[in-house]
């Protein structure tokens, strides 16, 4: 049970020994410069995929207005295609034999 204890004591000594290390080598100049330049990098990089997002969804709303408008010109055709087959289907019988 002493070594038990003793070994417990080691990993404890040894997990602030190590935590006390990592504090100073985190908040090290060095270290500081480290992370500005990893977040440099990340804001750039986050811009590049807004500008790609956006650009997706503009293309997107084009598509969109485009398809929307082809949909209302085949749905005029089709309308005035009724409309003349209606208007041949009620088509005076007398002046067809004439």
């Amino acid at each position: 049970m002493d070594s038990l204890k003793l070994k417990n004591l080691a990993l404890f000594a040894g997990g602030v020994l190590f935590g006390t290390a990592g504090v100073k080598i985190l908040s090290s100049k060095d270290v500081k410069k480290v992370y500005v330049e990893g977040t440099a990098a990340v804001l750039r990089a986050r811009d590049c995929v807004m500008k790609t997002a956006e650009t997706v969804q503009e293309n997107a709303e084009d598509i969109l207005a485009e398809a929307k408008q082809i949909n209302e010109r085949r749905a005029a055709e089709e309308a005035a295609s009724v409309q003349e087959d209606t208007v041949e289907d009620h088509a005076d019988p007398e002046i067809e034999e004439a």
